[in-house]
């Protein structure tokens, strides 16, 4: 096994340590595969220092039914790594429902030979807004204008 895959294999341990441990509320186990500035940064823009990460899970406030994360692409770039996926969850916040699918960023960096959790980022899915999308699927565009006036 080549060294690349080694750090590869490193990453998905850590974020399977991740997702179980979200999953059973351990904040043991949160508080030590994550960096002390560890930052969340939720799927609405919210920002989450770590001890507010963890704090949602000590309260009882998030509850997480299951979470895993679909399709994960991990980049390593020497002691730092980027893993980008689908994050897809059930839960709950403060008993009202925190189900759904996200993009999401792990940002890992390498500290004494460890691999820890530095920072998530999700994002909502959706497509491309429209200025961005191929032209035949603008609205209006596509379609032969009868007239100057496009009439």
């Amino acid at each position: 096994m080549n060294d690349q895959q080694t750090e590869i294999d490193a990453i998905e341990e850590l974020e399977t340590a991740w997702s179980q441990a979200e999953m059973v509320a351990d904040t043991d186990t949160l508080e030590a595969i994550s960096t002390s500035d560890f930052m969340l940064v939720g799927p609405f823009g919210f920002v989450l220092d770590k001890q507010q990460w963890l704090e949602r899970y000590r309260s009882g406030d998030l509850v997480t039914g299951s979470l895993s994360l679909e399709d994960p692409a991990i980049r390593v770039y020497g002691e730092a790594a980027v893993t980008i996926a689908r994050h897809i969850q059930r839960a709950s916040y403060k008993g009202q429902p925190a189900d759904g699918q996200f993009r999401t960023t792990h940002i890992a960096v390498r500290l004494d030979r460890r691999w820890l959790l530095a920072g998530i980022h999700l994002s909502p899915i959706g497509g491309p807004p429209p200025f961005a999308r191929p032209a035949e699927h603008r609205a209006g565009e596509g379609t032969p204008s009868t007239g100057a006036s496009g009439q």
